[in-house]
């Protein structure tokens, strides 16, 4: 079987990455190309949400710093293991919603450490065929987090996290797509972006007309 490729979009919380990773997805799927939509989240809501239950402010409260990296770390790991297992047998492309660059980069921001164990865990992973960075200013994130009413997000924090994902020494192969734009924009950015890789691999039934 043909392997497909595997596209990775990355950001800040707020960067509207799970959005657009979503739409394209069904874009692609629309366009006669088998896609599918991954989520490699590290459960901080979940994590958060039960810590909230047992009276405790957060998941590293809950687990302790050192732990809840492990714990973390773990939840992402589990999660593209089966989106590539999936991807590989069902012979789709992979619209990956974070990657392992994601846990680099949340470490890097927090401070944590063990970040060489935690790529060592992680280094079997293929390097994505594409990944695309959604940029958005630290303060319209902060305003897209509050408007969801989920949770919320501390703009110092926004800011070391947008700074840790452009230290890692991965980032100069990173496809940068501005994201604060309105969300037909961005979207038409990140498939114009996308059809260069399909051409490379030269996907069955792979879109060739202008990306809308």
């Amino acid at each position: 079987m043909r392997r497909r490729p595997i596209i990775a979009l990355l950001g800040v919380d707020g960067s509207g990455k799970t959005t657009q990773a979503r739409q394209l997805a069904a874009w692609l799927n629309g366009q006669g190309v088998p896609a599918r939509y991954f989520e490699n989240a590290g459960g901080r809501p979940i994590w958060d949400a039960l810590a909230r239950l047992l009276g405790r402010t957060d998941g590293q409260a809950l687990f302790g710093r050192r732990a809840y990296v492990v714990v973390e770390a773990s939840l992402r790991w589990v999660a593209v293991s089966r989106a590539l297992a999936l991807s590989w047998l069902t012979g789709r492309v992979a619209v990956m919603d974070r990657y392992a660059y994601c846990q680099y980069a949340v470490m890097r921001a927090r401070g944590d450490r063990g970040e060489r164990r935690v790529r060592a865990a992680f280094h079997r992973f293929p390097a994505p065929d594409l990944v695309c960075y959604l940029s958005v200013p630290a303060g319209l994130a902060q305003q897209r987090v509050e408007q969801r009413g989920r949770d919320r997000e501390e703009l110092d924090y926004l800011v070391a996290f947008d700074e840790a994902y452009r230290s890692l020494p991965e980032a100069s192969s990173f496809a940068v797509v501005p994201a604060e734009g309105a969300y037909e924009e961005v979207q038409t950015a990140l498939r114009t972006t996308v059809l260069p890789v399909l051409d490379r691999f030269r996907v069955d039934g792979g879109p060739r007309s202008r990306p809308n």
